[in-house]
């Protein structure tokens, strides 16, 4: 591993790039390697499960103010079985003017991937970018979700100011399965009217390829007390939710997890440690 801390002078903020590269060997999935420059780092891999590779992926300063450009790299290869996740909430904080960025290359070779990460917190005045882009090769499996949240409800502090660039994209070899485009600004009309997010703070998003019908059905059954709505389409399954905060849309996909992963990746849940503390 090498790292080089990387901030640029005059004020330009983080710049920020960690590469993992993971891969099988004798049944087990390792991180093969990786490299990282600036405040975004994965300490250490586990193994909680025997086989499978949870790694955790850190940002230091905890928020990621204007100027700031975070980049993360993620591949699995043939045969590999990786969890990745977050130890808290990501935070953009309010901005002096300038965007932060975070962009996230996720992929899969015949692999196995889950993409877990926890809540993203958008504070009142936050101009933004986020982009997540996975892309599947062969045969790979992947779980995934991501819970962006607007402003800060339970401080009564909504997200009346600043501008969001929000993109999910999930491919399959060159051929796009899920592309998600989110627009907003503080003073967007979208943000309280019954077409748009209905005065809600929450949104997410929950991917699970290759889906079936049956699959549709068993997350279905699952209890959801929040607005919210489960499809299929082109084999992705698809499920959306809408809450005031991200809390009951995180717990959502979880029990959605917990019950898809069995079916879907043949091997019983088992949550991540970091959850837990």
């Amino acid at each position: 591993m090498n790292s080089v801390a990387s901030q640029d002078q005059g004020g330009q903020g983080w710049r920020a790039h960690l590469n993992l590269n993971f891969a099988a060997r004798g049944g087990r999935t390792y991180l093969a390697t990786r490299s990282h420059t600036g405040p975004l780092v994965v300490q250490r891999a586990f193994h909680p499960e025997g086989d499978t590779c949870h790694a955790y992926i850190v940002h230091p300063p905890g928020g990621i103010v204007g100027g700031d450009e975070l980049h993360l790299e993620a591949s699995a290869a043939i045969g590999s079985q990786v969890l990745l996740t977050t130890p808290a909430a990501t935070k953009f904080y309010r901005s002096d003017g300038r965007v932060a960025q975070q962009i996230q290359s996720i992929s899969a070779n015949d692999a196995e991937l889950e993409w877990l990460p926890q809540e993203t917190i958008f504070f009142p005045g936050a101009r933004a970018r986020s982009e997540t882009r996975v892309v599947l090769q062969g045969q790979s499996r992947f779980i995934g979700w991501e819970i962006p949240c607007f402003g800060l409800p339970a401080r009564n502090q909504p997200f009346e100011t600043g501008e969001l660039r929000l993109n999910l994209e999930l491919w399959r070899d060159a051929t796009p399965l899920f592309i998600d485009r989110m627009r907003m600004s503080g003073t967007s009309a979208a943000r309280t009217a019954r077409w748009g997010l209905a005065g809600c703070e929450a949104i997410g998003t929950l991917l699970a390829y290759p889906a079936t019908k049956e699959n549709v059905a068993l997350v279905r059954d699952v209890s959801c007390t929040i607005e919210s709505a489960v499809t299929l389409v082109d084999g992705v399954l698809v499920c959306r939710a809408l809450a005031h905060q991200a809390e009951p849309i995180k717990q959502w996909f979880i029990e959605i997890w917990r019950r898809l992963r069995p079916e879907l990746l043949e091997r019983p849940a088992h949550m991540p440690r970091i959850w837990a503390t």
